[in-house]
């Protein structure tokens, strides 16, 4: 499994509640560009309309060796999910606050896999107490680490 991208910003905006894993209908020369890591995963999320899951605002650039004609970096991108996995997600996604955000994009035995997660976004105040907690346990493996030396 070789991870070619993932949404760095997702942990810290989002508390992450479920993780899905689902497929991803490329072109042949976008299945090229993301396997040279050329996505990301900024400012993306997943929407499931007509029963359907679809990836919006992805980027994979453009294949350099590839027609370019007509060709749009962030075009809206079908997922392939079962039919459950559809059902079950809208049934969480009705309670209010849910998003789903895609958290990486891996090979798995040489296919393109997308992670999302069903997400909830975090407050501010969230964000500011993960912060300090990050930077106390940082002080103290620093005097910890100073002490052992």
């Amino acid at each position: 499994m070789t991870n070619l991208a993932f949404n760095k910003r997702a942990k810290y905006d989002y508390e992450i509640l479920k993780k899905y894993e689902a497929g991803i209908e490329l072109t042949g020369p976008e299945v090229k560009s993301a396997k040279l890591k050329q996505i990301s995963l900024k400012g993306s999320h997943v929407t499931i309309k007509d029963g359907q899951g679809w990836l919006l605002n992805c980027h994979i650039s453009p294949y350099k060796k590839a027609r370019l004609e007509g060709y749009d970096p962030t075009r809206t991108r079908k997922l392939l999910l079962h039919k459950k996995e559809i059902d079950s997600i809208l049934g969480k996604l009705k309670q209010r606050g849910l998003t789903l955000i895609p958290l990486g994009v891996y090979t798995k035995r040489g296919l393109i896999k997308v992670e999302f997660g069903l997400c909830r976004g975090k407050r501010k105040y969230e964000k500011r107490e993960l912060i300090k907690k990050r930077e106390a346990e940082r002080k103290i493996r620093r005097a910890l680490r100073g002490k052992l030396e």
